[in-house]
């Protein structure tokens, strides 16, 4: 069938609405008519060529949500009419699949920048000139997607589906890394370096789980004034503060029990480290090139400090996606407050919104 998608044509180019034909559902897979989806950093590092076995041309995007259109003969838990998220892929085979950690797939990398299906084959051309997708294994900045009905999670219908996309991957991640990975208890101190729509939702569930103080660390004062609104009782703009780590220390005391890192600078995650109390958390979010490096004082650590990476929260997305949409429901998950909608035409507006910092997380409203 033809779509609408926003395409990038080569590294670093901007991308431009074309006209595309998109395959035909196989038994186990669903099409998913998008009706927004989140865009978040990630799609920008493919974009400008952070992920060498992305090819160009391709489609982004990696937080849809939309209407289930059609279903192949062995989809067993989605129908036509569901309303849905299109969460991150994963194998089911590996170790870390086996023991209920799915965000930790050993082939998630080839899975969500290979540009193709698991098995090599695409799901785009433009007429005879194929079409790079399967990016996260659903490329959502599209009309239409294709996805594996395993990656596909059924939301409840009174939910708006122009909020849900950013919850595939910004907000379980930053959401999990506090509710899953962390598990503060009431009282905690709890640092978040980045107030972004990852450090926001990890922000959010800090303040549903009882932790204070939060402080929240950014160099946008716009941000950090949103970060006050949505729990945070302390803001430090490290633009203007002199001394950081000084600063969370006074303030928690002791030293942060927790810090969340999601910038992927290393003098940024070197800080975050640094406020830690003796058997504090360090939880490293950002995404960095591959080859970035970040040093530590060897006794700081041992004394029992800890440095954990966490990939899309710890998250078995059928179960902790429809809990976080109920947040949202409940008021108790206000995610809507960091989302600026632009329509799908208006896509490179919205990255450089992004980059800018000037947009926190941008929701991209598809045509239909």
């Amino acid at each position: 069938m033809q779509i609408t998608a926003a395409v990038v044509r080569e590294r670093s180019a901007p991308f431009v609405i074309e006209t595309l034909e998109l395959s035909d559902p196989r038994p186990e897979e669903v099409r998913v008519r998008i009706v927004a989806a989140g865009m978040c950093h990630t799609d920008l590092h493919g974009r400008d060529g952070y992920f060498p076995t992305m090819p160009y041309p391709a489609v982004f995007g990696h937080e849809g949500a939309g209407v289930v259109e059609a279903v192949g003969s062995e989809v067993p838990n989605v129908s036509i009419g569901d309303h849905v998220i299109i969460s991150f892929p994963w194998c089911g085979r590996c170790p870390n699949c086996r023991r209920h950690m799915p965000s930790h797939c050993l082939d998630s990398a080839k899975l969500k920048r290979s540009g193709t299906r698991p098995d090599g084959s695409m799901l785009m051309a433009k007429g005879d000139k194929p079409i790079y997708g399967a990016f996260f294994q659903q490329s959502s900045f599209a009309t239409h997607a294709i996805a594996n009905a395993r990656f596909v999670v059924k939301i409840r219908r009174d939910a708006p589906l122009d909020r849900l996309g950013p919850f595939a991957c910004s907000i379980q991640t930053g959401a999990g890394a506090v509710l899953n990975a962390m598990q503060p208890r009431r009282g905690d101190s709890l640092a978040v370096f980045g107030v972004g729509g990852v450090g926001l939702s990890a922000l959010m569930a800090a303040k549903l789980s009882g932790c204070d103080p939060i402080v929240a660390i950014d160099v946008h004062d716009h941000r950090l004034a949103l970060a006050r609104e949505l729990g945070a009782t302390h803001t430090l703009n490290r633009s203007s503060c002199v001394d950081v780590v000084a600063e969370v220390q006074n303030i928690t005391k002791y030293g942060a029990q927790f810090s969340v890192e999601t910038s992927a600078l290393p003098a940024v995650l070197q800080e975050a480290v640094q406020v830690l109390m003796p058997l504090g958390t360090c939880v490293l979010l950002g995404s960095a090139r591959s080859g970035t490096q970040a040093r530590f004082e060897m006794p700081f650590l041992q004394n029992g400090r800890t440095v954990r990476g966490v990939i899309q929260g710890w998250s078995q997305p059928e179960v902790f996606l429809p809990q976080l949409v109920d947040l949202m429901m409940e008021g108790k998950l206000p995610v809507e407050r960091m989302m600026t909608v632009y329509d799908l035409a208006d896509i490179n507006r919205a990255a450089a919104d992004a980059a800018a910092g000037r947009t926190i997380k941008p929701v991209l409203r598809m045509p239909h």
